[in-house]
């Protein structure tokens, strides 16, 4: 004979253990799936960023543009790239965790999201993130150009959500490998996951173009950003040299950009039909054009900088806002140098050149200030055994 005993539904809840509650353990050691999906997030941002050289070079030299182009293919299966690792590696973490046993350590600290129901590592988070509103602005984008037809500019709404988008993604490219800064992959990884951030992190700022500023907005961009990502590498990496390597990786990239955008550009557009504009002017490609050329040379100030901070067992992190400034105003200085001989009608009055010295100044500033805590916020990326 048996007894029915009735089922209590809200004690049966408050008495099971839940997804969010139970603790996180880390592997210890990197698996193979973690390296590879941090690869592929590189790659994809890799992708992203030569479909924006051509892109940008395509608006410049030939102009009709449409959704369904050979360039905006590049950007967006980049961004399908990374997203995918990304899910990849979501999907991963969260069926480790729910089944007991270690998360992979992969990308950075686990953290759980949607009340618990995922657990992210917090770049591959990020990259997805990013990698998912560029998707979404896609649509925006389709839309844009079915009511307006062709653009002639990159400062559209959609343009320039598309460019924040893609900017996340890159930032959780730095994250994941800063996360594992202490193996070589991960230290290489970062340094070119850097440079593809240097290259691509002023573009948002196109967006300030039309407030009529005294200053081009773009150029701002690249002071502030060169500028706090050369300090950024050189504090995460912490090893002597680390601010040249990340300055070379950024000078390989620029070269490869400077060759590979005009030619694409011209032969896609002789592939499809499409002439030139008229009266091109010889010029660089507008992309890699707009790298800094000389930020070698604020990178042997960093490594100056670091040495004499060594030699006398001072703490570096402390003298990142003038180190900062002194680099602002080398990159600032710098610019009009780099378009004086890389652009035969360039021209520039001794006044802007001192205006464009001053404003390196607070970006600078700005740019040591915030490196610092960024790098230490990258720094302590790397997974604890367990989180609560």
């Amino acid at each position: 004979m048996s007894t029915s005993v009735p089922f209590d539904a809200t004690a049966a809840r408050a008495s099971a253990p839940t997804t969010a509650a139970v603790p996180i353990t880390v592997a210890e050691t990197t698996g193979t799936a973690a390296r590879l999906g941090a690869w592929i997030v590189l790659l994809g941002t890799v992708i992203t960023t030569v479909g924006v050289s051509w892109d940008i070079q395509w608006h410049d030299e030939v102009g009709p543009d449409t959704f369904f182009t050979l360039p905006h293919l590049f950007l967006y299966s980049g961004s399908a790239v990374s997203g995918f690792a990304s899910l990849a590696m979501v999907i991963m973490a969260t069926a480790a965790q729910r089944a007991g046993r270690p998360v992979p350590r992969a990308g950075g600290a686990p953290v759980r999201v949607f009340g618990g129901a995922l657990t992210v590592p917090l770049g591959f988070m990020i990259s997805g993130a990013g990698a998912a509103s560029f998707l979404l602005y896609g649509l925006m984008d389709l839309e844009w150009h079915s009511i307006y037809g062709f653009d002639a500019v990159l400062y559209t709404p959609s343009h320039v959500a598309l460019f924040l988008s893609m900017t996340i993604t890159m930032i959780g490219g730095v994250i994941v490998f800063a996360a594992h800064r202490d193996e070589l992959w991960g230290r290489i990884g970062l340094v070119a996951a850097l440079a593809v951030l240097v290259s691509h992190m002023p573009i948002p700022f196109v967006a300030l173009a039309q407030l009529q500023l005294p200053v081009d907005p773009m150029f701002c961009g690249i002071v502030l950003c060169s500028t706090m990502l050369l300090l950024i590498g050189a504090l995460v990496l912490g090893r002597p040299g680390s601010a040249l390597v990340v300055a070379a990786a950024v000078g390989v990239l620029q070269a490869v950009l400077w060759w590979f955008s005009p030619w694409a550009a011209e032969a896609y557009a002789s592939a499809i039909g499409l002439p030139l504009r008229d009266g091109l002017q010889p010029g660089p490609p507008a992309f890699p054009g707009l790298m800094p050329m000389f930020l070698g040379v604020a990178a042997l100030v960093v490594e100056a900088v670091f040495w004499w901070a060594r030699t006398r067992g001072l703490d570096a992190r402390k003298v990142l806002p003038l180190t900062g400034m002194v680099l602002g105003v080398i990159v600032a200085v710098s610019l009009p140098l780099q378009f004086l001989l890389t652009q035969a009608q360039a021209h520039f009055q001794t006044t802007e050149v001192v205006l464009t010295a001053a404003i390196g100044i607070p970006l600078g500033l700005l740019a040591g200030f915030l490196a610092g805590r960024f790098a230490t916020m990258l720094r302590t990326l790397a997974p604890a055994k367990e989180i609560r």
